[in-house]
């Protein structure tokens, strides 16, 4: 289960970030070797994150290949298939067809490895329901950046909100958890806990982080309160005392559909907090 709230990325071809970021208290370091790195860098920026991987903790560490229809795409998977060091989350961009999922998980030929494709186009999109179907997808990753540029609209809330919404449905139709795209404005402190509000209301579950100054207001915003917790094992509890059936509890009905998000909202906190103790 996919379990973080955060997602820092830091572009492959800066390797002494990547100690920094991994201080932070980002849940999951993105080393990027796609967008954040320049056509002219990128087997320097393989190579790099190559020999720096069995260094790192591979549970905490994801790496962003470029698209899978690139020659650079192809030289990520076949160096990560072939070092024996893939991380535990390999994440994967512009992707527009459940066949490249396919395809990437038999050159991998690594279980161990879970996948995160990036939707950020209106082909991907209207296929998101298959792509996040496919076996070893772990989460899906709405890219706001791209598909913002192909709609000819601002990188923001609004705009994109009939796109995320219907990103949002085709995550939960395969029961997988969506992250957002990554706030922008970095001096901008009130509009990403805004943004963050919104998309969580949404049903987005976690959100990327593209500087650490913004990985606590992430944190904040996903990441499930003592109480909220405390109020959904009690209703879990009474919910099955009742034998499964509709129940009002606390001034609320209880019923099948609640009750599957409260457990999914407990399993996903036990997930974080076993991980933390495992990395501890």
């Amino acid at each position: 289960m996919f379990a973080a709230n955060s997602i820092l990325f830091v572009p492959g071809s800066r390797p002494e970030r990547i100690a920094k970021a991994l201080g932070s208290a980002a849940d999951c370091v993105c080393i990027d070797l796609e967008d954040a790195v320049a056509p002219a860098d990128k087997d320097s920026a393989r190579d790099s994150v190559l020999a720096a991987l069995p260094q790192l903790d591979r549970h905490r560490v994801a790496v962003r290949i470029n698209g899978t229809m690139t020659r650079a795409g192809l030289k990520d998977i076949i160096a990560l298939a072939e070092s024996g060091h893939a991380p535990a989350l390999l994440l994967v961009p512009m992707v527009e067809h459940e066949s490249e999922i396919v395809q990437l998980a038999r050159v991998l030929d690594n279980p161990a490895t879970q996948l995160v494709p990036l939707v950020e186009t209106v082909a991907g999109l209207r296929r998101a329901h298959r792509i996040a179907a496919q076996p070893g997808v772990a989460a899906m990753m709405f890219g706001g950046g791209d598909f913002s540029a192909q709609l000819g609209v601002e990188l923001a809330y609004d705009p994109l909100l009939v796109a995320r919404g219907q990103f949002i449905m085709a995550c939960a139709n395969a029961g997988v958890p969506a992250i957002d795209v990554p706030f922008i404005r970095l001096d901008d402190a009130a509009g990403l806990a805004d943004e963050c509000r919104k998309v969580r209301s949404l049903g987005f579950a976690a959100k990327a982080a593209i500087h650490p100054a913004q990985v606590d207001a992430i944190n904040t915003a996903f990441g499930a309160d003592a109480a909220a917790l405390a109020e959904a094992r009690e209703a879990i509890a009474a919910y099955e005392a009742a034998g499964g059936m509709a129940i009002r509890h606390n001034g609320k009905m209880l019923e099948a559909p609640i009750v599957a998000r409260m457990r999914a909202m407990v399993a996903r906190e036990a997930q974080k907090n076993e991980k933390e103790t495992i990395d501890a």
